[in-house]
C-alpha cells in the first residue's frame, strides 16, 4: 500500500508539472515570485510546482463588453454598449504580467477605456453618436487609447459602439432631422430631373426651329414652280379622272 501511495503522489506531482499551452496563448514562468524574462510558446511545457507557476497569456483577439453613460457636448449623457476589441502583444507578455499582473482589463484597459471615452464624446453632439460621426468617435477613443497601452503590451484593434440610447426628445429630433434631409435629397432629385426634360425640349425646339428655318431658305420660287410642273406631270399620267383648279403654277385637288 505505501508503495502504491508514492506511486499516486507522484503521478500527481508529474502531472501537476506538466502543462500545455495552446494556440492563441503564450506562457510566462514565474519562479520565486520572479518572472522569467523568456516567453514560452504554444505546446507541451514541464516546471516545477513547487516553486513555478506557469501563467497562460491570451494573445488572440478578446471581445470586452462594456456599458457606461457618455457625455456630449451639450451636456447630455447617452447610454452606450461599447466592444473593445484588443490582444496582448506576445513579446511583451512578460512585462505585462510583472508591471501590471494578470489582471489587465481591470487595472489598465478599462480606466483608460473610460477615460478616453469620456474625452471624446465630451466633444461630440448627442445625435452625432447616432449617425455617421459614430465612426469618427470609434477611432478617436482607439486612438487615444493606444497612446496609452502600446507601451504597456496592449494592442487595442477596434473600439466599437454597438448600441446607443438617446435621450427620447433627442432621438425624435434625430429622427425629424434624417427624415427632413431625405425629403430634401429626393426633391433636388425630382428639380435635377424636369430641368434635365426642360433642357431636352429645349434642344429639341431649337432643332425644329432650324430644320423649318432650312427648308423655309430652301424654297425659292423656281423650286416652287418645279415641284408643281413634277405634280402635274405625275396627275397626267394617272388613269383616275380628276377635278384639278389651278393657275398655271399650283395644281389644287380637289376630288377624283
Amino acid at each position: 500500500m505505501r508503495h502504491v501511495g508514492l506511486i499516486a503522489i507522484g503521478i500527481t506531482t508529474l502531472l501537476s508539472s506538466c502543462t500545455i499551452i495552446r494556440q492563441g496563448e503564450v506562457g510566462v514562468k514565474r519562479t520565486l515570485g520572479v518572472i522569467s524574462p523568456k516567453v514560452r510558446d504554444a505546446g507541451p511545457k514541464v516546471f516545477n510546482p513547487f516553486i513555478t507557476t506557469m501563467i497562460k497569456v491570451p494573445v488572440r483577439t478578446v471581445n470586452l463588453e462594456v456599458n457606461l453613460d457618455l457625455p456630449s457636448k451639450e451636456g447630455l449623457n447617452v447610454k452606450a454598449e461599447i466592444s473593445i476589441l484588443y490582444h496582448v502583444d506576445g513579446a511583451m507578455a512578460t512585462q505585462v504580467i510583472e508591471k501590471v499582473g494578470r489582471d489587465y482589463e481591470g487595472t489598465l484597459i478599462l480606466p483608460v477605456f473610460r477615460a478616453a471615452a469620456a474625452d471624446i464624446s465630451a466633444k461630440f453632439m448627442a445625435k452625432d453618436m447616432h449617425t455617421g460621426n459614430r465612426f469618427e468617435i470609434e477611432k478617436q477613443i482607439k486612438e487615444m487609447m493606444n497612446q496609452q497601452l502600446l507601451q504597456r503590451g496592449l494592442i487595442i484593434e477596434s473600439v466599437l459602439m454597438k448600441s446607443i440610447s438617446l435621450p427620447p426628445n433627442l432621438y425624435r429630433a434625430v429622427e425629424e432631422k434624417l427624415q427632413a434631409e431625405q425629403d430634401a435629397q429626393r426633391m433636388e432629385f425630382i428639380l435635377q430631373k424636369e430641368k434635365q426634360e426642360a433642357e431636352r425640349k429645349r434642344v429639341e425646339a431649337e432643332g425644329i426651329r432650324n430644320a423649318n428655318k432650312i427648308i423655309a431658305e430652301g424654297l425659292t420660287k423656281e423650286i416652287i414652280q418645279f415641284k408643281s410642273l413634277e405634280t402635274f406631270e405625275k396627275l397626267a399620267k394617272s388613269g383616275n379622272a380628276k377635278v384639278i383648279i389651278t393657275d398655271g403654277k399650283t395644281p389644287y385637288l380637289l376630288n377624283e
